[in-house]
Formats: structure tokens, C-alpha cells, sequence
């Protein structure tokens, strides 16, 4: 599968996360680790996805922000837009895994392209839910994307994940 232009757009949470059980002081967060792990495999820009309003810092309370905000249906706004949309074949969307499926400022994310004709590749950070229904969930909002399977890893281990990325991305014929 050779593609002209991949863009990597991920949405990632450094400061307090919950990391194998305990809540840990993340300096970067772990989806952005795999985002550039991927950006080092596929020389693909990178965007981060971001909310205007940022979360609060103590976990606990970002998790029911979180919460609330998948009750409502809410669309978190973002600050920026990707300008050139257009010119990406492939959207690698990494984000970690908020009450079993993406963070809700990732819909925004992705209500905001025409995605058709475009190949969506999700990847995942989570503590043990794996994907969830989020592959799923971005089918729903880009019927006419062609969505491969994502790559879910634990936030635990992003940083001995190199090998699963490579791999993942080798499935796809992404890198050689």
C-alpha cells in the first residue's frame, strides 16, 4: 500500500494518567509517544489535536469531565484545524481510550474533514480496554473512509513498543 502523503493527527494527555494501576506524572504523554514512533517509521506530518478548553490537571477529575462530556455528546472546540487536509491520503488517529472509546474532542476532530476516499489507521493508548468501540465509532462518523484495523497498546509499555508499531505498520506495507 504505497501512499503519497500521511498525516499523523493524535490527541495525548501528558501530567497525571493512570499508568499500571497507580496515577503517575506523565511528562509527555503516552499517544503522543506512539504518534512520533510512527512519525519516525513513516516521515508522516504530525498535527495534535487540541481543545480550547484544557482538561483539569488531577486525573480523577478529568476522567468525569470525560465522562460528562461522552453523556452529552458534547464536541469539545478545538484550536486548530489541519489547513491542507486535502493533500493527506492516510490519517494515522491516535488518541487514548476515555470511558471505552475515543476522547469526545476527537469526534470533533474528525466531524470537522470530508474523510472519503481517505484511509483512516486509528492507534490507541489504554490501561486494559483496548480499542473499545472506537474503530467502530469513526466508521459511524467516515462511512465513505476506508478504516484499516487500529493498534491498541498499553499506556504502560509505549515505551518498549517499537517493534508492535513497526510491525502493525508492516501489516499494512507502510514501511518496508
Amino acid at each position: 500500500m504505497a501512499y503519497s502523503k500521511s498525516l499523523i493527527a493524535y490527541f495525548s494527555r501528558k501530567g497525571n494518567n493512570y499508568v499500571a494501576g497507580s496515577i503517575v506524572n506523565l511528562p509527555v504523554g503516552n499517544t503522543e509517544i506512539i504518534a512520533k514512533k510512527i512519525q519516525e517509521f513513516t516521515d508522516s506530518d504530525i498535527f495534535e489535536i487540541k481543545t480550547v478548553k484544557s482538561y483539569p490537571e488531577d486525573y480523577t477529575e478529568t476522567t468525569n469531565v470525560a465522562q460528562e462530556e461522552k453523556r452529552k455528546n458534547a464536541r469539545p472546540q478545538l484550536t486548530e484545524k489541519v489547513d491542507n487536509m486535502d493533500s493527506y491520503d492516510v490519517i494515522f488517529l491516535g488518541y487514548p481510550n476515555w470511558w471505552g472509546t475515543m476522547p469526545m474532542a476527537v469526534f470533533t476532530f474528525l466531524e470537522s474533514y470530508d474523510f472519503s476516499g481517505k484511509t483512516i489507521i486509528s492507534f490507541c493508548t489504554h490501561e486494559g480496554s483496548g480499542m473499545g468501540s472506537s474503530e467502530r465509532d469513526i466508521k459511524k462518523l467516515c462511512p465513505n473512509a476506508k478504516v484499516l484495523p487500529g493498534l491498541a497498546i498499553r499506556g504502560g509499555s509505549v515505551d518498549r513498543a517499537n517493534k508492535d508499531v513497526a510491525n502493525w505498520l508492516k501489516k499494512f506495507e507502510l514501511i518496508p
